[in-house]
């Protein structure tokens, strides 16, 4: 039988009734950092994906980069993300939560005038999105190597906080320039200690956060997310593939869930990235991989159909079509996001868009 979108597909734990991922989605909707009621509402519509990944969240004040992104490091974040899971869950649906640390790509103004850290004081070129406005990155401070174990403390009791509020597991963020991804790449880890110089000490502080959610929440409940060709927040690296084909070797003997690969999009293609082909990816890990970036239904498909992946996240798709998986089947047309309504803001262009009536 030929495996497509819509077969099962054993993902850890679970055993997922489509193979269509809601990707993770910053909707700056959450003031005061905490998970609201209309938030239920919306991951609730999208119950019907095979996984729903949920918006990045950080893991603790520190972590904050963007205004009005919800938490998991206090008890009124865990309780505002428990009527999430629930909500999902009285559909039958799966949700795992998305640990984020944004690292340099962050502002004092979040963080009563300190500055960011990172893995070396190099500033990302571009602009901060702060309460106030955008206003330009700053130079970060370079973590101190005693201050590294409590980063990955920070990563497992959030994974922990996760599991109290229901999620089903959890996905670890080490892409898209945020502070794992800025350890992973020479071009913004410039350490002489044994978080950096060599591939296999840039890699030392994800596999480190790795082990510990592992430890906090089992393999089977645990993924990751890596953009090896990513360009996103001044990001990039001299040896791309060699380096994540180093990393994807050793998360192969962790035995998770997931990896979630983000490919190259068009946008890091024009800033001259050095494209990690997909099919080098699939070979060198051993496991259920996820992939991300721009698809649309046949090109989904053929990843499926080809065996380049397990199964498929959409992200803009999913923001206009909560029955995105019900769509696909029946071939109905697609509503058309606005973009002009993804980051803050109401109801409006958020849990308003139109589910799909089939004819009487």
């Amino acid at each position: 039988m030929t495996t497509t979108l819509f077969s099962p597909l054993k993902l850890g734990a679970f055993l997922l009734p489509n193979r269509i991922v809601m990707a993770p989605l910053t909707r700056m909707r959450a003031p005061e950092n905490i998970p609201t009621e209309l938030m239920a509402t919306y991951y609730r519509q999208r119950a019907s994906a095979g996984l729903i990944i949920s918006e990045a969240t950080p893991i603790s004040p520190q972590g904050i980069g963007y205004p009005a992104v919800p938490c998991i490091y206090t008890e009124q974040q865990i309780i505002g993300w428990q009527r999430v899971t629930e909500a999902v869950h009285a559909e039958n649906g799966r949700i795992f939560l998305q640990l984020w640390h944004v690292g340099r790509i962050s502002h004092p103004d979040f963080h009563q005038g300190e500055l960011p850290v990172a893995p070396s004081a190099i500033a990302a070129k571009g602009e901060a999105i702060t309460p106030t406005g955008m206003q330009p990155f700053v130079q970060p401070r370079a973590l101190a190597i005693g201050e590294i174990p409590t980063i990955v403390e920070h990563y497992r009791k959030a994974a922990e906080n996760a599991l109290t509020a229901g999620f089903d597991g959890v996905e670890i963020h080490g892409a898209n320039g945020y502070l794992l991804d800025q350890f992973l790449r020479d071009g913004t880890n410039q350490r002489t200690d044994s978080y950096g110089g060599n591939i296999e000490n840039r890699c030392r502080l994800l596999l480190e956060v790795a082990a510990a959610v592992v430890a906090a929440c089992g393999a089977e409940r645990v993924g990751i997310r890596l953009s090896p060709s990513g360009t996103f927040n001044d990001m990039g690296d001299s040896n791309p593939e060699a380096l994540f084909v180093y990393l994807l070797n050793q998360l192969s003997g962790l035995n998770l869930a997931y990896l979630h690969i983000i490919d190259a999009l068009e946008g890091d293609i024009r800033h001259g990235a050095k494209v990690v082909d997909l099919a080098v990816l699939r070979k060198a890990y051993q496991g259920n991989l996820i992939v991300c970036g721009g698809y649309d239904y046949a090109r989904a498909e053929h990843a499926i159909t080809d065996n380049l992946a397990d199964a498929v996240a959409f992200g803009q798709l999913y923001i206009a079509n909560p029955d995105l998986v019900e769509r696909f089947k029946s071939n109905t047309p697609l509503n058309m996001p606005d973009p002009t309504t993804f980051y803050g803001g109401n109801e409006a262009g958020y849990t308003d868009y139109p589910i799909w009536q089939p004819a009487t």
